[in-house]
Formats: structure tokens, C-alpha cells, sequence
């Protein structure tokens, strides 16, 4: 085989064969779904978008930043921010710091400002405020039951969190998913901690 007809060759292997009309609309509908399925894993597995509603996370959060949470292989952690239904009190979810998890015992100490957890004052540089007694406490089990977290609210003053009735201890089948990341205002884009 002469070299010009191995020319002739690779120029017509790579030449396209345009797509009729029918076969570029299916084409197109083909990429859509795949973005739309690609989004719908992405949003229920890795990530979704929550907004804060409310001073009880002041000053780490402010009202209506808006948060990316995941709770793709998640297990709640103390010094956690996570976001947790609770449509019996309220109807949209609530924002809070986990403070224990199950298994743990957990003190407060109103009269020198202490959270205390299994025997150790916990190191809380985020906290805004004095950690107040609050309406309609809760009685704090001895230990936190299995299934269940501790979350209180990094504003102590104003934030109605596991220290009442009202929220009570979190079932972790509650929890939507951990804040990771703030997108707006975009001033204070970035990580959370």
C-alpha cells in the first residue's frame, strides 16, 4: 500500500459522520438527564444548600448565610454545626452545635459558665454570651441514650436548643446533615468550624 492511499485512509476514519436531526435531539436529552440525574445524587448524597434562620448561631453564623451541608458517611461529632429537622415545634430545620453524642455525659454549670462533658470543661471559643438557664429546661438524662446528640446554640443568650423542652435532645435520624462550607454573603465564603 502506497503512502497517499494510507493518507486517504486516516483522513476518512477521521472524518464525522454528521448526525441527522433526530439523533442530535436525543443526544442532547441524553446529556440532560445525565445532568440531572448527576445533580439529584450529588444533592441527596454529598451536598445540599440551607439558609440560617435566626441569631442562635451568632456570631459563627449570622442570619441568612447560606450554608452547603452533606451527610454523605456522616456521624455526628462533638463541635459539630449541623442542621436537624424538627417539624413537631418548628416547621423549618433547626442550626446547632452538637455538644455530645450518645453515650456521653454532659453538666452545665450556669454559675461559672461551664459546659461540661464527661467530667471535662469543653473549650468553646465560639460561644457568644453567658450560657443561660432558659424556660421550660429539659432534665438532662444522666447519659445521652443511644440515637441521640446534644446541640446547643453558639449564642447561649438567645438560642432555644437541647437545654429546653421545646428542642429536647436530636435523634441523629434527624439530622439532614453537618454545615461544611458558607457560600453567601460572600464575604465570609468558606469553611465552617
Amino acid at each position: 500500500m502506497s503512502k497517499n492511499q494510507d493518507n486517504n485512509i486516516e483522513k476518512t476514519e477521521q472524518e464525522e459522520i454528521p448526525l441527522t436531526p433526530m439523533e442530535a435531539v436525543y443526544e442532547w436529552f441524553s446529556a440532560i438527564i445525565f445532568a440531572v440525574v448527576i445533580i439529584f445524587l450529588v444533592l441527596t448524597f454529598v451536598g445540599r444548600q440551607v439558609s440560617v434562620n435566626g441569631p442562635s448561631m451568632n456570631d459563627t453564623l449570622q442570619h441568612q448565610d447560606k450554608l452547603i451541608i452533606t451527610n454523605f458517611l456522616y456521624q455526628p461529632q462533638n463541635g459539630d454545626i449541623i442542621v436537624a429537622a424538627h417539624g413537631e415545634n418548628y416547621d423549618d430545620a433547626i442550626i446547632k452545635r452538637v455538644i455530645a453524642t450518645e453515650g456521653q455525659k454532659i453538666e452545665i454549670d450556669y454559675d461559672n459558665n461551664k459546659v461540661i462533658v464527661d467530667g471535662k470543661t469543653i473549650n468553646e471559643p465560639y460561644v457568644k454570651g453567658a450560657t443561660v438557664r432558659i424556660p421550660d429546661p429539659l432534665e438532662i438524662p444522666d447519659k445521652i441514650p443511644e440515637g441521640y446528640v446534644f446541640v446547643m446554640g453558639d449564642n447561649r443568650e438567645d438560642s432555644v436548643d437541647s437545654r429546653s423542652n421545646i428542642i429536647g435532645l436530636i435523634p441523629v435520624q434527624n439530622i439532614i446533615g453537618k454545615a461544611v462550607f458558607r457560600v453567601y454573603p460572600f464575604d465570609s465564603f468558606g469553611s465552617i468550624q
